[in-house]
């Protein structure tokens, strides 16, 4: 057993020296997730925070200036035209002057005191639907208050319905707060998997790994052997992503560190047993690392980063289930936002317990067979 574990602690300290030992490939390790990091959490928003506007107030009315008011006031609409034609309307939306054009009706003023409903036309560009369905979305939430005042202050007993909103864990609705969270184990799963994958297939193109055979290593020492440093560099890069989100965009962690980490430890086992599979059936680091983009790219799109497991087709949905990085995410932004524990977790965790489990065992076969 103690010679079992020298022969482990000596295959960690080689494949640590060959990984650290060059100045370029620490900068490559530790550097990009910082940055990535960075422009995801300023760039990968779905946040709207600037929104130009037209207005074709055909009422002039003081409901339409004090609807109007509450636009400019919000901090987000800024008005770039007032329109005097319908006409208008086409060329400064063709010429992408303005996201959303405002339009009063003539009798705007009157059907509200009639008690009636008074029609407010809004005009998006479509060209971009996300930005204009959440521009439109802002409109409604200004309107919806508007009437609410409206009512108050005019004694309708009919007044609207109001939806109370309200966001747990993220009150504000920032998507900062969503990405960077994720980051955590989305850039991690990248590096660790290139890493690990690039192991083997680096000995092979040196020709070391036949050197390797003839040791007295055993399969499963040799796995633990690669797979520990993995793991390790996968944490401290975890860290340095943790420390931004933390200390660059003030994100608050409200949960457990250990639970946090203990999460992460089981994921990256799970990546490594990718990593070492795929480098275990690959003959040069260039097939390593073409491989390697070729997995990392569907499990990022079936991660639930960018879109709703739920909005995806049941066949997709049941193919995440193999993912381990769906399951990362989940566990960063529970614990990040919401403080959950270890028992809340178990949803999360046997499944990556089992992907762990299933890639390893398979490395290990393929590895035994490099032996015989």
């Amino acid at each position: 057993m103690t010679a079992s574990v020298r022969r482990i602690l000596a295959l960690i300290r080689k494949e640590l020296l060959a990984v650290l030992k060059d100045p370029r490939s620490r900068v490559s390790l530790f550097l990009p997730p910082i940055l990535q990091c960075l422009i995801f959490g300023y760039a990968a928003t779905y946040d709207l925070n600037h929104v130009p506007y037209a207005v074709l107030d055909q009422d002039h009315s003081a409901a339409s200036g004090e609807l109007l008011a509450a636009l400019d006031g919000s901090g987000v609409f800024q008005r770039v035209a007032v329109l005097s034609r319908a006409d208008d309307i086409k060329t400064l939306i063709d010429q992408g002057r303005a996201l959303l054009v405002i339009q009063f009706g003539q009798d705007f003023e009157r059907r509200l005191a009639a008690g009636g409903a008074a029609e407010l036309q809004v005009i998006a560009d479509g060209r971009n639907s996300n930005t204009a369905g959440t521009a439109l979305s802002y409109v409604g939430t200004i309107v919806d208050r508007f009437n609410t005042s409206w009512a108050a202050d005019h004694g309708d007993a009919r007044a609207p319905v109001r939806a109370a909103m309200r966001a747990w864990y993220n009150a504000n609705l920032e998507t900062r707060w969503y990405m960077v969270p994720a980051l955590i184990g989305t850039l991690t799963l990248l590096q660790t998997m290139l890493l690990t994958a690039m192991s083997v297939a680096r000995e092979r193109e040196q020709g070391t790994f036949d050197q390797l055979l003839v040791t007295p290593f055993r399969p499963f020492e040799i796995i633990v052997g690669k797979a520990l440093p993995s793991v390790l560099i996968g944490l401290i890069q975890a860290t340095l992503i943790l420390l931004v989100a933390q200390l660059w965009f003030h994100i608050p962690f409200v949960g457990s560190y250990l639970v946090l980490y203990g999460g992460l430890t089981l994921f990256l086992l799970a990546a490594v047993g990718i990593g070492l599979m795929l480098s275990a059936v690959v003959a040069t680091m260039q097939q390593a690392v073409l491989y390697a983009f070729v997995i990392i790219m569907p499990l990022s799109l079936l991660s639930g980063l960018t879109t709703p497991i739920s909005n995806m087709p049941v066949a997709f949905q049941t193919l995440t289930l193999l993912n381990p990085l769906r399951y990362a995410i989940d566990i960063a932004h529970r614990v990040y936002l919401e403080g959950a524990d270890l028992t809340d977790l178990i949803p999360d965790l046997w499944p990556m317990a089992l992907i762990a489990a299933g890639t390893l065992s398979v490395t290990a076969w393929l590895f035994r067979r490099g032996f015989e």
